[in-house]
């Protein structure tokens, strides 16, 4: 019994004072400036890959092209929900690294079967991009946008898709693109 009162008289002993620790805080949380941080990231890679093409042609979109969707995009973790604005039968989606490839810089010319179709990044020099978002929505470690891509090429044409994202936080901060859905505003004439 004088045991259980010495160990219940020594917790209750007070601590002896130190500084304050430092707060240390686990969060997958996005927010929404890192959302907004990822697209401007985004455009700023499809003017880039653009601007590959123009100065080095086909191998140099390719690989600034691969460089973007290994950085941007979740194919490490499994397929991707991919749609491009533009497309038809067996290519309506991309769900693979080679078919988000194919969207930003078109089929490997060199391969006669795919003809010189182009890709999005390639078609028209791209000088400009810009993102106007009707909806962001943040749920823990994803977050859904969608809204519209304004791009602007050399001529100084305007091109406007309506796009949406899913981006998803890995354990190391990182946010990938785990969709991309993008089609053309709807003219009802």
């Amino acid at each position: 019994m004088a045991a259980a009162a010495v160990l219940g008289a020594s917790a209750l002993a007070p601590l002896p004072a130190v500084a304050d620790p430092e707060v240390q805080v686990f969060s997958t949380m996005v927010t929404e400036e890192e959302v907004i941080k990822a697209q401007r990231g985004w455009c700023a890679a499809l003017v880039a890959i653009s601007d590959a093409y123009q100065t080095g042609g086909y191998a140099a979109a390719k690989a600034k092209a691969s460089a973007v969707i290994d950085a941007a995009y979740g194919f490490d973790y499994g397929p991707i929900a991919f749609k491009p604005t533009y497309t038809t039968g067996e290519d309506t989606f991309r769900s693979t690294r080679a078919g988000a490839l194919a969207y930003f810089v078109g089929p490997d010319p060199s391969i006669p079967q795919f003809g010189k179709n182009q890709g999005f990044a390639t078609y028209r020099h791209w000088k400009s991009c810009e993102i106007e978002d009707y909806v962001i929505q943040l749920f823990g470690n994803t977050a859904n946008t969608m809204g519209l891509v304004r791009v602007t090429d050399a001529k100084g044409q305007v091109g406007v898709v309506e796009k949406t994202w899913t981006f998803v936080r890995e354990m190391n901060g990182t946010l990938r693109i785990v969709l991309h859905h993008s089609s053309a505003p709807f003219d009802a004439r």
